[in-house]
């Protein structure tokens, strides 16, 4: 029996974890994948306090997990099923099951996909989300960035050190991001943009080859490709689907996203929701941490106001 159980061990989750621990409660944290969620993915990471310059999105993962490992215990498996309803917690993984008094649920978001022709038949063979692991496969290519917002655009400019050149393709003439990365990215002389312009399909052999694009203004078609003819990178950044599905049934959620209160409680007792996962106006690593913060002070004194 566990205190707390934390599922996922992205920014917030290890902040929760390392909250928890600290005030000396049993807390074991679950995650199926790597710990850091999408920040350790991310290329360099300027805008968390006390990152350094030339600080990598996966260093700082791992400086946040060896910290939050001296307070918490920390499991990777795949969490399967989870009983919520009960004062006794019961979270089911593809290793066994554990029980706990409080959950916090710290299970992010995935990569959204266009859901165009090619898609699909071409991952890994050309399209990716991830420029931090697949840069390096594409050096000397001409490059595709799909997106445009902070993700998307810092994501051009990192794979600028690999690329022939980037194209950044976004369905507006404006750009999401903040103003410092927009301005960075019209500065580099290997980005050039296609705006007003959607992905209809992606097109290849054995490779992407070729990327079809319609303007949303005039509706006109037009196919992009290499400008030496041979393969291309397609960088996918069009934002992300919350981890929500395990939870439907039990916790309120809206457009995919778990409702919680300031105090990060859900409609279910025990049971808090922190970071990308929980509906929210900012979704950025310094928030999800202070959500991770606020979770385990309030499940605290959730389990100094119930006995078992």
């Amino acid at each position: 029996m566990y205190d707390i159980i934390i599922i996922g061990g992205g920014p917030a989750g290890l902040t929760a974890g390392l909250y928890a621990g600290r005030s000396n409660l049993k807390t074991l944290i679950i995650e199926k994948d790597v710990v850091g969620g999408q920040i350790s993915s991310t290329a360099f990471v300027e805008n968390y306090p006390g990152s350094i310059e030339d600080a990598t999105g996966m260093g700082l993962s791992e400086r946040m997990l060896e910290q939050t490992s001296k307070f918490a215990e920390v499991k990777y498996e795949n969490v399967k099923e989870v009983d919520l309803e009960g004062k006794t917690k019961k979270v089911t993984t593809s290793k066994g099951e554990y029980e706990a008094k409080v959950v916090i649920i710290s299970t992010g978001a995935s990569h959204r996909k266009l859901g165009v022709s090619g898609e699909e038949e071409f991952a890994n063979k050309g399209i990716s989300y991830c420029a931090t692991c697949d840069g390096p496969f594409f050096t000397g290519l001409d490059i595709f960035v799909v997106g445009g917002g902070d993700s998307a655009l810092e994501e051009a400019i990192y794979l600028t050190k690999f690329a022939k050149s980037v194209t950044i393709i976004h369905r507006r003439d404006e750009f999401r991001a903040s103003g410092y990365v927009v301005d960075r990215v019209k500065e580099n002389p290997k980005i050039k943009f296609e705006l007003d312009s959607v992905v209809k399909e992606i097109k290849g052999d054995r490779e992407a080859k070729s990327i079809v694009l319609e303007n949303t203004k005039t509706g006109e078609i037009k196919e992009v490709k290499a400008e030496e003819d041979g393969p291309i990178g397609v960088f996918i950044f069009v934002g992300y689907l919350p981890q929500t599905k395990i939870f439907e049934n039990v916790l309120e959620i809206k457009d995919g996203y778990i409702d919680t209160d300031e105090d990060m409680k859900t409609n279910v007792e025990g049971v808090f929701a922190v970071g990308d996962v929980r509906r929210k106006k900012v979704r950025q690593m310094v928030t999800a941490a202070a959500d991770g913060c606020i979770a385990a002070i309030s499940a605290n004194k959730y389990l100094e106001n119930n006995q078992w």
